[in-house]
């Protein structure tokens, strides 16, 4: 059984969130709660159910709004590269998303998003150059605008990353470790350079894995 705990601190509130997952066969069945499901006595607020099969389909229930998010994952090959694809679906709101990833080699990724229906289209080209450093133009049909993404892993467990939006001109940077003693964290800082005051929104996320 593996369980989690993680922590989220912003300008604005704080928030905590724990998950339970074990393995029943070859698929892993996972609960979580949000601190909505403690705060003014026990309740179905936050609570999430999942049955997932890695590799194959992830099926969530979301308790309190008696909501369905089905996802399903598959890979072919085209011209002897690996085709990553995804199909999500989300009952309440009625969305379909396709997602898509072609693997051109070890450093060479082509990305695709959409939404049935809809404009929402992305499309992404991933560089990573000597498995440090990585370069993510993306493409957004419905803004008609480009997004640029650049990330740098330094010290083995640390990565900085910052992200550029030139629709809405925000500035997001973000510093990241994973680590098996010390558990994961994120501090993150976004600015919108079109407001004249500039003031940044900090965000730092922490999560504790435990093996029980």
């Amino acid at each position: 059984m593996k369980a989690s705990l993680k922590g989220k601190y912003d300008n604005d509130k704080t928030s905590t969130a724990a998950t339970v997952a074990f393995n029943a066969g070859d698929v892993m069945l996972r609960a979580s709660i949000t601190d909505a499901t403690v705060v003014n006595g026990p309740s179905l607020n936050g609570l999430a159910l999942a049955v997932e099969k890695p590799g194959f389909f992830i099926i969530d229930y979301n308790v309190p709004k008696k909501d369905f998010r089905f996802q399903f994952m598959n890979s072919v090959k085209v011209v002897d590269k690996p085709l990553n694809l995804t199909y999500i679906h989300c009952r309440g709101d009625n969305r379909t998303i396709l997602d898509g990833t072609l693997v051109v080699d070890s450093a060479n990724k082509i990305s695709a998003n959409y939404m049935l229906g809809t404009e929402n289209c992305k499309l992404k080209y991933t560089y990573v150059h000597g498995g440090l450093t990585s370069f993510e133009p993306c493409y957004d049909f419905a803004k008609n605008s480009w997004d640029f993404a650049g990330s740098r892993k330094v010290y083995g467990d640390d990565v900085f990353r910052a992200v550029y939006q030139t629709s809405s001109k925000n500035l997001g940077l973000e510093w990241s470790r994973n680590s098996k003693l010390n558990g994961n964290f994120k501090v993150s800082a976004s600015i919108n350079l079109a407001e004249e005051s500039k003031m940044p929104k900090l965000t730092a996320e922490s999560t504790w894995n435990f093996e029980m």
